[in-house]
Parts: structure tokens; C-alpha cells; sequence
């Protein structure tokens, strides 16, 4: 009897041990232009980050975001002072660098991770509004 309570004991463990992990684990969503450009109109409170460098965010960014240019030596450490408990919508020039920023971010316990899939190229090509410097 005592040795399936303790059988008990250690299921119930594991099992609460394992919600715990997975109801705080770090979301990182993949986003098409039009999910983007919707989700990003309706959060004022969410920080949009071009991961690009000054020469491409020359030729035009998204209103709102701020430049992390992702290829600066630094680039790690800028991300890892940035709040881990606030929203980012993320992106880059076609969607690679975002996806790599997007992985490390959630490896160092960001919360919530918002790509633009094919970044900045196909945002431009739908149209959809680009502010110039």
C-alpha cells in the first residue's frame, strides 16, 4: 500500500512538474503580412523590432518599429536587455534573421515572439504601408 502511494505521489509530481512547463513556456508564432500587419494594428502596448541594417531601413520600415540591427556584433546584448515579459513583433528583410532572433529570444526566456514570415519584402510587395527616413 505504501509503495503504490508513493507510485501515486511521484505520477501526480511528474504531471503538475510537466503543466508547469508547458504553461509557461515561451510562444513563438509565425505570421503571414496580413496577420501581422492585423495583430500589430490592435496592440499598442506590443514593441516591433527591424532586425535589418540602416542601409536597408533606408529604403523603408514599418511605422513604429525600432531598429536592433541583428547583424551588429552586439546584437545579443541589446535583445537581452530588452523586457522578456512584454510582446515583440519582429521581422527582417525576408524572414531568416528574424526566425534565428525569434529562437534566441525564446532560448532566454522571452514571453511572446511575433514574426513577419517573409519579412519586409513581401510586407512591401503587398502593398501595405512602408514610412521612409
Amino acid at each position: 500500500m505504501k509503495q503504490q502511494f508513493l507510485i501515486f505521489i511521484a505520477i501526480f509530481s511528474f504531471g503538475i512538474n510537466s503543466f508547469a512547463q508547458t504553461t509557461n513556456s515561451t510562444v513563438v508564432t509565425n505570421l503571414s503580412s496580413e496577420r501581422f500587419k492585423a495583430i500589430i494594428a490592435n496592440d499598442k502596448d506590443g514593441v516591433i523590432i527591424d532586425l535589418r541594417t540602416t542601409d536597408e531601413i533606408n529604403k523603408g520600415f514599418i511605422k513604429g518599429s525600432v531598429q536592433l540591427n541583428f547583424l551588429a556584433k552586439d546584437a545579443e546584448q541589446q535583445i537581452d536587455k530588452l523586457d522578456k515579459n512584454k510582446t515583440y513583433y519582429i521581422y527582417c528583410a525576408a524572414g531568416g534573421r528574424s526566425a534565428d532572433a525569434a529562437e534566441y529570444m525564446e532560448s532566454h526566456g522571452f514571453k511572446r515572439i511575433y514574426n513577419l514570415e517573409k519579412g519586409f519584402s513581401d510586407w512591401a510587395k503587398k502593398g501595405f504601408p512602408v514610412e521612409k527616413k
